[in-house]
């Protein structure tokens, strides 16, 4: 067999196969479409969050959408304005997706205001995802900060969904007070029926408060980790990152084997408005889920 063997100069610009895609339009693919849905149940998690159902109006439509744990869809209030949301339901449920919403601007404001059988549009879904199935066969650690829970629980639910494929699975959940901690009414069910070992923790006590008090950081203390055989998923404020990943990294986790989200910096979507972009790295369209040796490696990502 003859080899053709091409040499590259180094000086010259890279070898390209096909035209190159600058407006990425290969990896947006349909994500400018709209989908209509309709706001099917609210439920209000605390005095800033509420966790929406929404389900996309056409059947077909409904059924083919599809994503995976850690990507998330552009919410677009007619009139108003779009946000980035996480998904935070399960990729199995083809009925509707949950979306955990904080009020904090104009638009997070006005869909706080809506009420069930409000039409709004979605598009996505975008991004990125946690390599959940590459996790298989090895222990899993879940960290989450504040309002970083709503996007674990995606992979929470894939992983439990898929338990038997999965070692030890520990989730560590720091909230700033005890009336901000999202979603404990489904704690008892990831402890008793998935065997999930779950650590919560808050910093400011409040009346009634018998649990952990400190930073998330604390409860490292009670959780017995084998670097050679875990994976780390991370979900909260930036901050928090430099300081949990040091700790992983300090008891031996490689940082290609810790996953952060950079959802926060998210913005249009699709790589338009420049807002997200680290360097030449557009988190929307590169992220928002990063292994940590990558975050490192790009300047001011966090």
């Amino acid at each position: 067999m003859n080899l053709k063997i091409i040499q590259h100069d180094i000086n010259k610009e890279p070898f390209m196969s096909g035209s190159p895609d600058f407006n990425r339009k290969s990896i947006l693919m349909q994500t400018e479409k709209s989908f209509k849905s309709e706001i099917i149940n609210i439920v209000t998690l605390t005095a800033l969050e509420k966790l929406f159902h929404i389900r996309i109006s056409d059947h077909f439509e409904r059924k083919n959408f599809s994503f995976l744990p850690g990507q998330f869809v552009m919410v677009h209030l007619p009139g108003c304005g779009e946000i980035p949301i996480s998904i935070s339901s399960s990729a199995s449920n083809k009925e509707y997706i949950e979306l955990c919403i904080r009020k904090v601007g104009k638009v997070t404001g006005m869909i706080h205001r809506l009420e069930p059988g409000a039409i709004i549009g979605i598009r996505g879904p975008f991004g990125t995802h946690f390599p959940v199935q590459k996790m298989t066969g090895a222990n899993v650690l879940l960290i989450a900060g504040g309002l970083g829970i709503a996007p674990l629980r995606s992979p929470i639910y894939w992983i439990n969904e898929h338990r038997s494929e999965y070692r030890d699975i520990t989730i560590m959940y720091g909230a700033r007070e005890p009336d901000q901690i999202l979603f404990d009414y489904q704690f008892e069910e990831w402890k008793k029926i998935y065997g999930l070992q779950l650590l919560t923790i808050v910093q400011n006590a409040g009346m009634g408060w018998k649990g952990r008090v400190g930073l998330i950081t604390d409860l490292f203390k009670e959780v017995r980790i084998d670097p050679e055989n875990t994976f780390a998923i991370v979900c909260g404020p930036p901050v928090m990152f430099k300081f949990v990943c040091a700790h992983l990294s300090n008891v031996g986790i490689p940082r290609h084997r810790m996953f952060v989200s950079l959802e926060r910096r998210m913005h249009c979507g699709m790589g338009k408005c420049c807002r997200c972009n680290v360097g030449s790295t557009f988190t929307c369209l590169d992220g928002p889920i990063f292994d940590y040796w990558t975050v490192m490696n790009l300047k001011e990502a966090i």
